[in-house]
């Protein structure tokens, strides 16, 4: 009788500052989620983009995972060394077509909102010279399942986001796609603000002939305006109790907690949570009358 192949998460902070809660959300929420299927739990710093990377910030990461009790496998992978992986898959979706070169400035796409209107799609213009690299979408994307939400229909169009910038730093979705190829990640459970792009990564899965992980997309915390809190806007990075951010972190994702647990360590938090999803508790159910994955927080 064949094996059941072992469930890969992971958690993929960008260290461009420590922890907020946002990223409480994803990191509890993936750690319960693979080791309550007794699978591995990696750790990956988002760095490939050096100009938002802080002195400390990485340590500081690290530090806090600790502090909450979540212990990742294996080494740390950091993108920053991994430049030359991302170049390679450019160059293979270069050669089929699927990416092409963009002479465009933010001036010029000014007013398009976030989608590109294709400009450079058929060639470049007479006298322009590439400054990028983009992704060739195709207007409709495929259907997916999210673990949460059901079946997802793409918004289209989505336009051709970059892959390779104008200033050289390999974009996110390039990254996170071969990364995640690499290490064998099985699912994904990150923050609800990422389920728009997620069929454009499956399409670019798809040209790289990479695997697709489930994914599932967590409540996007926001503030009372409905705004989402996020290191940029209100949302401070955590400082705090761990049993404070445990059981703020499990309310958000729907739970009831036990007011004897308050206080207690983050060890005995993350054993209760794994005891009560062994006994059938999910990890995050969406509300009957929900309209997407947000959910208003005073988390801090």
């Amino acid at each position: 009788m064949p094996s059941t192949p072992t469930v890969v998460g992971r958690f993929a902070p960008s260290p461009s500052g420590p922890l907020h809660a946002g990223s409480l959300l994803a990191a509890i929420g993936s750690a319960l989620s693979v080791r309550s299927q007794g699978g591995r739990w990696l750790l990956r710093l988002e760095d490939v983009d050096a100009g938002r990377v802080r002195p400390g910030a990485a340590d500081a990461i690290l530090r806090q995972l600790e502090a909450l009790a979540l212990d990742w496998d294996g080494p740390v992978l950091t993108q920053a060394a991994r430049k030359e992986r991302y170049q390679d898959a450019l160059k293979a979706l270069q050669e089929q077509g699927a990416a092409y070169p963009c002479a465009c400035t933010r001036q010029d796409i000014r007013g398009f909102g976030a989608r590109y209107p294709g400009t450079c799609r058929q060639g470049l213009a007479h006298g322009r010279q590439p400054r990028s690299w983009r992704l060739r979408v195709p207007d409709t994307l495929p259907p997916w399942e999210d673990r949460f939400h059901g079946r997802q229909d793409t918004p289209a169009p989505q336009g051709d986001p970059v892959l390779l910038r104008a200033d050289s730093y390999f974009a996110y979705i390039l990254a996170c796609v071969v990364d995640d190829g690499a290490q064998g990640v099985s699912e994904v459970i990150r923050g609800g603000d990422l389920l728009s792009i997620t069929g454009v990564q499956r399409h670019l899965q798809n040209a790289l002939n990479l695997p697709h992980p489930q994914y599932g997309h967590l409540p996007l915390l926001c503030n009372a305006e409905g705004r989402k809190l996020s290191k940029s806007a209100d949302s401070p990075a955590w400082t705090g109790d761990p049993s404070q951010a445990w059981e703020e972190t499990l309310r958000a994702l729907g739970w009831t907690t036990p007011a004897g647990l308050r206080g207690a360590s983050a060890g005995t938090w993350r054993d209760w949570a794994l005891a009560r999803m062994a006994e059938g508790q999910p990890l995050y159910r969406v509300s009957a009358d929900a309209t997407g994955p947000r959910r208003r927080t005073a988390l801090s």
